[in-house]
């Protein structure tokens, strides 16, 4: 299947992790240019390097999201080197495991700041060319915590929950401009961030870690972790043509997890 993906210009975020790694290489296959954006530099050239390396075109990009302040010249370096944005994926980074209750202002502040605004602003920022070309995608990883609040993760399911209702009112606001915006929540994909949150829970009850990835697949009906690559899917059809009448949504890429309807 062709994705009518060749030439278009693509910006992801947290590339250089799992899941914005693995999107970023599959849209670079598909003959995309791809903007590689990490708060590591380093780890965004290694995403980078590989998709040149297989006759790609990209670019990569140190890109703190706590710091609006560089938005327009990141935005500036991207349209130059690969041409005016076509398709934004919105992944940003979360937050530490906390309960809802009893955090201090400041790490709500802070955490709202890299992880909302940022993605609001950064959006903003990208809508005019897109608009004057009639044609975009605006894709934003969130969590399953969306839907379905996971322990211990206040911040995260709370902020990501924010995202949902700007996503959904934003593509009312551009579908007539030929701009699709959704929401790509991953389940339990193989990546840092859940052996982390393993790692995590592991300590806090004093249990093996093979005890809880255990307990943790056998609640889902494949019976497995997700596959990076098998996220980056999913995200490279939403950002095709082939997508072109799905908008507003919140895709569930989880192997059947989250339980409700």
């Amino acid at each position: 299947m062709d994705l009518g993906l060749s030439g278009k210009t693509c910006l992801v975020m947290g590339a250089g992790g799992g899941l914005g790694g693995a999107i970023s290489q599959t849209l670079a296959r598909e003959g995309a240019y791809v903007a590689v954006a990490d708060i590591a530099l380093e780890a965004a050239k290694q995403t980078a390097d590989a998709i040149i390396a297989s006759s790609g075109k990209s670019l990569a990009l140190q890109w703190d999201l706590a710091d609006l302040s560089i938005i327009p010249d990141r935005i500036a370096e991207v349209v130059e080197a690969l041409g005016p944005i076509d398709v934004l994926v919105n992944n940003t980074g979360g937050p530490p495991p906390t309960p809802a209750s009893g955090q201090e202002p400041e790490l709500w502040e802070k955490h709202f700041k890299a992880m909302v605004l940022s993605v609001i602003a950064i959006t903003d920022q990208v809508l005019p060319n897109m608009r004057s070309r009639g044609w975009g995608r605006i894709i934003t990883s969130t969590s399953s915590g969306v839907v379905a609040p996971i322990p211990n993760l206040g911040i995260s399911n709370a902020l990501r929950l924010s995202l949902v209702g700007w996503s959904k009112t934003l593509a009312r606001e551009v579908g007539p401009d030929g701009i699709t915006a959704n929401i790509v929540l991953p389940g339990r994909i193989a990546t840092s961030r859940i052996t982390f949150l393993d790692e995590q829970k592991a300590k806090r009850e004093n249990r093996p870690i093979s005890d809880v990835m255990r307990e943790s697949t056998s609640s889902i009906p494949l019976q497995r972790y997700g596959e990076p690559q098998e996220y980056a899917d999913v995200v490279a059809f939403l950002a095709s043509t082939r997508s072109s009448y799905v908008s507003g949504s919140v895709i569930r890429v989880d192997g059947g997890m989250i339980q409700s309807i």
